[in-house]
């Protein structure tokens, strides 16, 4: 401790005694009176001279240093000078670096933040204006083809006007699944939990999806035969959301003639997992996490093909985080996928 303490005062205490000193001698040449009395008097006065020197030269050091550091803080206007400890400043050398060295740290970290997030917004907005453009050309050519003369022909003109709704379609889509993530983040869309039946909501979700899955002969069917409901707690519309992007997803990577599987088993006392498995194309492990990014597309080509916004596994990830819950990936290429995500149990009183 003592050296501890002795560090930061060194140079004031050095530098007092030897004025302290050079005072004393000073003095007592000036008297030339070296009596007992004198002696004791000349003690005195090296002492007080000690103190007081001590007093004004740790103040100035500290003042001196403050300014200096504070200066330095203002010119950087990265930085804000609010950070600054108005309290006295050490003066140990050492301590002084490592502070400076822990706060630009700091300060490298948030920049290394803002450039990641930088990054992200370029290409936000490079994936929405290709993902809002591919429909808007697409509807733009096929009026405009129509308004050259092919209204004319009845059964181009309605083969032209499905395509160009088709492209109103996606349009509108995209612009739904984008306002309802702009809503989750910003905390403006709540989740509104009920006790549902988790194995009737897989059911009728297959029974909306089923014509879908058959244009691939693709079977969708439970792991097991459940006979028994099994009761969650949650929000059993933006659940049925989670279930239909995850088995549409698995049924645009899906092989002809393939399975999709969905499981629901108990995790712990208070959860449930539910799982869907499909044997379909797999995802390779770099893209695995950035799967949840806004209009990541693991396969370009392939999912505009199938259309989606682009936004469905973003949409997942921001429901099952809204209650409080979490959701995994498992995959290997040329194998298939496995998506899971828990539940809260709701226990039916008997």
């Amino acid at each position: 401790m003592s050296k501890k303490l002795r560090k930061p005062y060194r140079f004031a205490a050095v530098t007092s005694l030897l004025i302290a000193a050079l005072l004393t001698f000073l003095v007592g040449f000036l008297f030339a009176d070296w009596s007992a009395q004198m002696m004791l008097s000349l003690g005195a006065f090296a002492l007080i001279s000690f103190a007081l020197t001590f007093v004004i030269i740790q103040w100035r050091i500290e003042q001196f240093i403050y300014s200096r550091i504070k200066k330095l803080y203002d010119d950087l206007t990265i930085l804000q000078s609010s950070a600054i400890n108005t309290g006295p400043v050490t003066t140990d050398m050492k301590t002084l670096t490592a502070e400076i060295e822990k706060f630009a740290q700091e300060k490298k970290l948030e920049i290394d933040g803002l450039k990641i997030r930088e990054q992200y917004r370029k290409d936000f907005l490079g994936n929405i204006s290709h993902e809002l453009k591919t429909p808007l050309f697409m509807i733009q050519g096929y009026i405009l083809t129509l308004l050259d003369g092919a209204v004319d022909d009845k059964k181009v003109a309605k083969k032209y006007l499905q395509r160009a709704a088709k492209g109103v379609d996606r349009l509108a889509y995209i612009i739904k699944d984008l306002d309802l993530i702009t809503k989750f983040e910003a905390g403006n869309l709540t989740v509104e939990p009920e006790a549902f039946d988790a194995v009737e909501l897989v059911k009728s979700v297959f029974e909306m999806l089923e014509m879908r899955a058959s244009k691939k002969n693709i079977t969708l069917t439970f792991d097991m035969e459940y006979q028994q409901p099994i009761f969650v707690w949650a929000d059993a519309e933006k659940i049925q959301q989670v279930l239909t992007n995850l088995i549409v997803n698995a049924i645009k990577y899906g092989h002809e003639d393939g399975t999709i599987e969905v499981s629901i088993e108990d995790l712990v006392k208070s959860k449930v997992i539910i799982r869907i498995t499909d044997n379909g194309e797999g995802i390779a492990k770099e893209h695995i996490p950035r799967l949840f990014e806004r209009f990541y597309r693991v396969d370009k080509s392939g999912s505009r093909k199938e259309g989606g916004s682009g936004l469905g596994l973003s949409i997942v990830k921001h429901i099952i985080e809204a209650h409080g819950e979490k959701i995994y990936v498992e995959s290997v290429l040329g194998v298939g996928s496995e998506f899971s995500f828990t539940l809260e149990k709701h226990q039916v009183k008997k």
